[in-house]
């Protein structure tokens, strides 16, 4: 998990959010989230319902998840943000653009092409969507990632 920073703020603000115009009913939330664990939609509740970045991880983790192959999800029962989702959890381009899609209807945000290919691990996605959600600044591109 990546450290908190305490002198961010824990909460989306209201100027700040990447909120859609149309959020997510909880029903159509619950049939999204389907197949991803119950922790998961747990989160994405909370997460809808105040707004804590807290519940970011969570979500990432678990979306992510649901695309692994089941001999490697025991990768999340305590997950290292260093996990690389290509060479250690055998994700595809095809598996990241659902993860993006799926990413995108549920923490109702954007993700493009360009800021996808430049994240690697686990922790940089989790790190990146709290920026995204902060409307903070993103992280740079590591080198050699273009």
């Amino acid at each position: 998990m990546i450290p908190e920073n305490p002198h961010r703020d824990s909460t989306i603000p209201a100027s700040q959010s990447s909120a859609p115009a149309a959020p997510l009913a909880e029903a159509e939330l619950r049939e999204a989230l389907k197949r991803c664990s119950a922790s998961t939609y747990t989160a994405a509740c909370e997460f809808r319902r105040t707004g804590e970045i807290i519940h970011v991880a969570p979500i990432v983790r678990g979306v992510i998840e649901r695309y692994v192959e089941p001999d490697l999800r025991g990768k999340f029962q305590n997950p290292d943000p260093a996990l690389r989702l290509c060479e250690d959890l055998g994700l595809d381009s095809l598996s990241m653009m659902e993860i993006v899609l799926l990413a995108e209807e549920v923490l109702g945000i954007s993700i493009t092409h360009e800021e996808l290919r430049q994240l690697h691990t686990l922790g940089e996605v989790q790190h990146f969507m709290e920026c995204k959600l902060r409307g903070a600044p993103l992280p740079s591109p590591r080198a050699g990632s273009l």
